[in-house]
């Protein structure tokens, strides 16, 4: 089973710590929606297998019309064999999520709603640039499950500046509250040329402690587990077993198309990545030129990439699915490469899988990269 991941890139205002490829100019929202059902019909060759899950990113793609949010879908609908009960999940930001569009989430085929609240302290949610209030927020929650969505993700920052085990609890158990399927929490990043990033160098912003980094991400596992909710994934947690199944398949190293400036696609052979500009995007596929750059990849870099994000999962490293792939001498390798963290208890080794540790899991980048093959 495949893949299909849309970059909406449009968005009201830009977040202050967001990197991703996005603007804020609704100029060229309509070229966009063509070229992008164009772009789909170039690429109906690219995955072999039928399309188990339908992920529209951003960006903000709740903020263009429900109406192109349809002809979208129902392209790539026609265009790919999709399969009986697809994910199809798209990301909304809580204030554009008003009765009418929720309505026409619903059926346009939407069945999963990943909804960007990020907290529930109006001061952090000013603080990051963010469009919605926490009463916003809650109420948008509120209105999807009412309207008759019951798979429900909400995203969450913790690491902010001034943020304390408190506050961050505080947003915890209003997430908990809404009885909802699923939560992504990500620590605060400073990439590059964000608005945070710029702060951070003048010294006007302190980046929380690594100490208080390590107690929030303890809190908030500790909390979620005890509230019936599994952690997957180094960020995500789910109940009931809704895991996303979209980002699940990247981690299970499953093929995917993207679709639309910046997104990335893999089909197991290469690795192709889109312009991340507007114009050239645009006129690229109008003119019908290579929108993207590829990469063939080498076994080594297909193993590093298996092992980085697998690791990352509360399956780990399926032993069997690399010995199937790579060989016996990798898997012995592997196991070779992995013996301190095994002696140090970060690392635990099974017959069929090696995973991380309930402790392994803080320094998780720390020993994916012990673990890592030269190129």
């Amino acid at each position: 089973m495949s893949g299909i991941y849309i970059h909406i890139p449009f968005c009201a205002k830009r977040c202050h710590y967001c990197d991703f490829f996005s603007t804020t100019s609704t100029a060229y929202i309509d070229d966009f929606v063509l070229a992008l059902i164009a772009e789909i019909d170039k690429n109906k060759a690219y995955l072999s297998a039928d399309i188990e899950t339908i992920y529209f990113g951003g960006g903000t793609p709740s903020f263009i019309s429900s109406n192109q949010l349809h002809s979208i879908l129902n392209k790539i609908q026609k265009t790919f064999n999709i399969v009986e009960h697809p994910e199809i999940t798209i990301e909304a930001n809580p204030d554009d999520l008003d009765a009418e569009k929720i309505r026409n989430f619903k059926k346009i085929g939407f069945n999963r709603l990943s909804i960007g609240i990020q907290s529930f302290h109006d001061d952090e949610l000013e603080l990051m640039n963010r469009r919605h209030n926490a009463k916003e927020a809650i109420q948008a929650v509120k209105n999807c499950q009412h309207a008759g969505f019951d798979n429900i993700s909400i995203d969450l920052i913790y690491g902010i500046p001034g943020q304390d085990l408190s506050k961050f609890d505080y947003s915890i158990n209003e997430a908990l509250k809404l009885g909802i399927q699923h939560i992504s929490a990500y620590h605060l990043t400073y990439e590059p040329g964000t608005f945070f990033y710029q702060k951070l160098q003048k010294k006007q912003f302190e980046a929380v402690a690594e100490d208080v980094s390590v107690d929030l991400f303890q809190h908030l596992r500790k909390k979620l587990q005890g509230n019936g909710f599994m952690h997957y994934e180094i960020s995500n947690f789910a109940k009931d077993n809704l895991f996303s199944k979209h980002n699940t398949n990247y981690w299970k190293n499953k093929h995917y198309l993207g679709l639309g400036p910046s997104a990335h696609s893999y089909n197991g052979i290469s690795r192709k990545w889109n312009v991340s500009n507007m114009v050239k995007y645009i006129n690229g596929i109008k003119r019908g030129e290579q929108i993207f750059e590829e990469e063939t990849l080498t076994n080594i870099q297909k193993l590093n990439e298996y092992i980085m994000v697998s690791l990352r999962t509360m399956w780990g490293i399926d032993l069997n699915y690399v010995q199937e792939k790579f060989g016996e001498i990798m898997v012995e390798q592997i196991i070779k490469n992995a013996k301190k963290q095994i002696e140090k208890q970060n690392l635990e080794h099974t017959e069929n899988a090696l995973k991380l540790s309930e402790k392994g899991v803080f320094i998780a980048d720390y020993i994916i990269a012990e673990l890592f093959f030269e190129v």
